[in-house]
């Protein structure tokens, strides 16, 4: 029997994982059977299930995909000396978390970000699924909290705030973002970086009433 390559088991698996991103986005998670991303990736059921036990782990893998590639963005990040301004940081980090399913295209729009709101909502519910997201946030949180520690070494920013408490609303925002994006239409990242720009460029001042 002819041995398979490690490129075509990496080939199926990338087209089992697109097929059930695809599947997921279109119709949600608990709407989707495994019959539908069989169907959809034009496989049998023992095709599939050679790489992945059902759609749990389907999903889990999806979540872990995402998380990986925005670590590789800070990991391009960390190279850099001092590290880019804050709107340049967010667009490098968000830009390359959404371009993890670029094609993925629903209805003409980005299917990503319905995606990863099915991820969040499972997350929820699955604790397997909620400790693969929690560990993975817990990394971005330390790279979040190195880069800003950075900028208040720097003086770029005040140092009276923790750094830890500017993570949690950086991310906040980049989530509020994606739900954007899936609730009320597509935008561009830059949307995003402008607004971040106009909001670190207000004064200190404060007025009293």
């Amino acid at each position: 029997m002819a041995r398979v390559s490690q490129e075509h088991l990496d080939a199926r698996r990338r087209q089992i994982l697109d097929g059930a991103a695809r599947c997921f986005a279109r119709n949600g998670f608990h709407a989707t059977s495994m019959q539908d991303v069989l169907k959809e990736v034009d496989l049998s059921a023992g095709a599939v299930y050679r790489y992945f036990s059902g759609k749990e782990e389907l999903i889990t893998a999806i979540a872990a995909e995402v998380l990986t590639e925005v670590r590789g963005a800070f990991a391009e990040v960390s190279r850099q000396t001092p590290p880019p301004p804050l709107d340049e940081l967010v667009g490098l980090v968000l830009g390359r978390m959404m371009g993890v399913w670029a094609s993925l295209i629903i209805d003409g729009e980005p299917g990503f970000p319905r995606l990863i709101m099915q991820v969040w909502a499972e997350a929820a519910r699955d604790k397997e699924l909620a400790a693969v997201t929690r560990q993975g946030y817990e990394g971005l949180r330390e790279s979040w909290d190195e880069v800003f520690r950075t900028y208040q070494d720097s003086g770029a920013m005040r140092s009276d705030i923790p750094a830890e408490h500017v993570t949690r609303t950086v991310i906040a925002m980049v989530q509020g973002f994606i739900a954007q994006q899936c609730l009320f239409g597509p935008a561009p990242v830059s949307v995003l970086q402008d607004g971040l720009r106009a909001l670190t460029s207000m004064s200190g001042t404060r007025t009293t009433a």
